[in-house]
């Protein structure tokens, strides 16, 4: 009686991890279930790379140095110090 409750325990996880998977496979090449379009809730934001590290960052929250068509854009102090230090700025 155990093992028979045991077979239809695993034969259940089996299917269940077996459907999971193929409508994972299913969403990703056609799209979410419920009409919605990848990435329709989220706009996109351009992002600057910092000079010092590589970091890409957000404009709008980035440290910035210079101005104008001169900015640069900086992860954290430590890369703007940096920065500025190599460029003799004060």
């Amino acid at each position: 009686m155990f093992l028979w409750v045991l077979r239809l325990v695993i034969a259940f996880l089996i299917w269940r991890g077996l459907s999971r998977l193929l409508g994972g496979i299913k969403e990703g090449l056609y799209g979410p279930r419920d009409g919605r379009q990848r990435g329709a809730n989220t706009p996109s934001v351009p992002l600057v790379r910092d000079p010092i590290c590589g970091t890409y960052v957000v404009p709008s929250r980035a440290l910035t140095a210079g101005s104008g068509s001169d900015t640069r854009f900086f992860c954290s102090a430590e890369c703007l110090k940096s920065y500025t230090q190599s460029h003799g700025y004060q």
